[in-house]
């Protein structure tokens, strides 16, 4: 989420105050990093259960937490090692009710066990930790705690850690592969304000003292979407009736100083946009829990079951906000359907990010998505391919200058969209319900959340369709240049060629309108040839089906000041 929304940055900084102390301490570069390789000791380790006990103090911007993680060993492992921010005192570590030695030199966390533990056998790792957390520079894209005050001087805290990883809030294996079967957590926080987060509300507690605790529990939560949101909340609840049988509830958490209109509105969006995606893609993943939304302080990040909203009820004229919905899409790509490694990130931001103009289609019809496809094409930058086939971090994927950057979200989606026009609605649906959710026919109950990459992706197509489509997933995803369609003329005959960034053959066929009629122009080995008569009108590809080079929107990019 935070490359796309750094085309809202300056409006951000602009309208959004937030009191931060620009002179707190940095986290190590380790841990400012997220997604590397695990240990040999993490991969032999499952993480059955976290919980989590956070007490959050506003006037020191500060916390005090244990939190206990349960392991089963799926090999033998002598230690446990976890990443934790250096930045926090460690007061106590203990396995088992034992006292444990331990060492967390960079903010990789490494316990020795009293026994090593073989195959199948569990265990509970203890750490009692408490300090001043990192302050996030420029939430959500360079990301940690955000300090801020409501309009009524309350506290107004957030968390958004998917740039640098959990480990900025709670002792984890900072991996999108090590995602905790549950986790449960105790919020404390001073009493009045409230403290919605991930999962199922279980009750609060106050304790008399002038702090409440409020607890929840996740089931398979994504690691960096643990997420504490502190403030004086109001809030909008109602039942969602799904087209799949079941019933949930929808939540939307906003501050009591907002004006309540512009607060319904956008509760009267929810229904509207789960519709959408369960009739696109597939039930709510998280029906046993419930669809959440709170107001923030940062823009935006999606946070199981709590996204982040700090839209602050902006209209844009796309007849729908575009950030809660490009919010909720992750529930389904990247909360439900996880990458296996960042190098796959397309799967949760370009398909996340295709919902948008297909959302603006069922809303308001072709003139609207075609609008949105066509504004992606200009953001274009085609410097790196979308996907390596390597093994990177999530810096080298979403930073410009080392990777595609943007580009996973608007070529992703243009990538997409051209493979929906070349397959068809039937199979692209088939396909996309069966990369999320492993079937093709999910009802609520019979699925769990899930890996996917790329490969995974081109399989599902190839057996959807029954045909080889590696030429399409190599042209568009593992090449940085955009194909080229090459026209040429000789008398009669209107002849096309496909060149794609590595020479290989592109076999897609191009539709040519001529004097109003559209025919299917068949590219067997990347060419084809068309006959039209002289002074006939001749459009290729007249309903942008089919993502490619366009000189004229290269023009506009290279133009001077633009």
């Amino acid at each position: 989420m935070r490359s796309v929304l750094s085309v809202l940055a300056a409006t951000l900084l602009a309208t959004t105050a937030t009191a931060q102390d620009a002179s707190s301490r940095e986290s190590t570069a380790f841990t400012l990093l997220t997604d590397q390789p695990r240990t040999a000791e993490q991969e032999a380790v499952r993480i059955d259960l976290v919980d989590l006990s956070i007490k959050v103090i506003p006037d020191d911007k500060a916390i005090d937490a244990v939190a206990e993680l349960t392991f089963t060993a799926t090999a033998p492992v002598a230690r446990l090692v976890v990443e934790l921010d250096t930045l926090f005192d460690v007061s106590a570590v203990s396995v088992d009710g034992l006292a444990a030695e331990w060492t967390n030199p960079e903010g990789r966390m490494t316990v020795a066990l009293p026994r090593p533990l073989a195959a199948g056998d569990t265990t509970t790792l203890r750490i009692a930790y408490a300090g001043q957390p990192r302050v996030a520079p420029n939430a959500p894209w360079d990301g940690g705690f955000v300090w801020s005050t409501a309009p009524g001087g309350e506290p107004w805290i957030a968390t958004a850690i998917q740039g640098e990883g959990c480990d900025l809030l709670w002792p984890c294996i900072d991996s999108p592969l090590a995602e905790p079967a549950r986790v449960n957590l105790h919020i404390t926080v001073p009493t009045g304000l409230s403290a919605p987060s991930n999962g199922r509300f279980l009750g609060s507690e106050d304790h008399g003292d002038g702090w409440t605790t409020w607890n929840w529990s996740a089931a398979n939560p994504n690691t960096y979407a643990i997420a504490l949101n502190i403030g004086p909340y109001a809030e909008l609840r109602a039942d969602y009736r799904s087209r799949f049988g079941n019933t949930f509830p929808m939540h939307y958490w906003y501050l009591k100083s907002d004006d309540p209109a512009q607060a319904a509105a956008l509760f009267a969006e929810f229904p509207l946009q789960l519709d959408f995606f369960e009739a696109t893609v597939g039930p709510f993943p998280f029906g046993d829990e419930k669809m959440g939304v709170v107001e923030t302080p940062h823009l935006g990040m999606e946070h199981q079951t709590i996204n982040a909203y700090g839209n602050q009820y902006r209209l844009d004229g796309r007849g729908y906000d575009w950030l809660l919905q490009h919010e909720l899409s992750h529930e389904w790509f990247g909360n439900q359907l996880t990458n296996a490694n960042a190098d796959d990130m397309w799967l949760h931001e370009g398909l996340g990010t295709y919902m948008q103009p297909l959302y603006a289609r069922w809303l308001n019809g072709d003139r609207y998505m075609q609008t949105e496809l066509a504004k992606m094409q200009q953001d274009l930058r085609n410097q790196f391919p979308v996907v390596s086939g390597t093994l990177k971090s999530e810096d080298e994927v979403y930073k410009g200058e080392t990777g595609p950057g943007n580009d996973i979200y608007f070529k992703g989606a243009l990538i997409a969209h051209s493979l929906r026009m070349l397959i068809g609605d039937a199979a692209f649906h088939e396909a996309v319900t069966t990369l999320v959710y492993g079937r093709p026919d999910p009802q609520p109950g019979n699925f769990t959340t899930l890996y996917r990459s790329t490969p995974d992706f081109l399989r599902i197509v190839n057996d959807v369709t029954g045909q080889d489509y590696g030429w399409f997933f190599r042209g568009y995803l593992y090449n940085a240049a955009l194909p080229v369609l090459a026209e040429t003329r000789e008398g009669d005959t209107l002849g096309l060629s496909w060149t794609t960034g590595d020479g290989g053959v592109f076999p897609m066929p191009v539709e040519v309108e001529i004097d109003g009629v559209v025919q299917t122009v068949p590219m067997t080995g990347g060419r084809g040839s068309i006959a039209v008569p002289a002074g006939a009108h001749v459009l290729v590809d007249p309903d942008n089906k089919v993502l490619r080079r366009l000189d004229f929107v290269e023009a506009w990019r290279a133009r001077p000041g633009r």
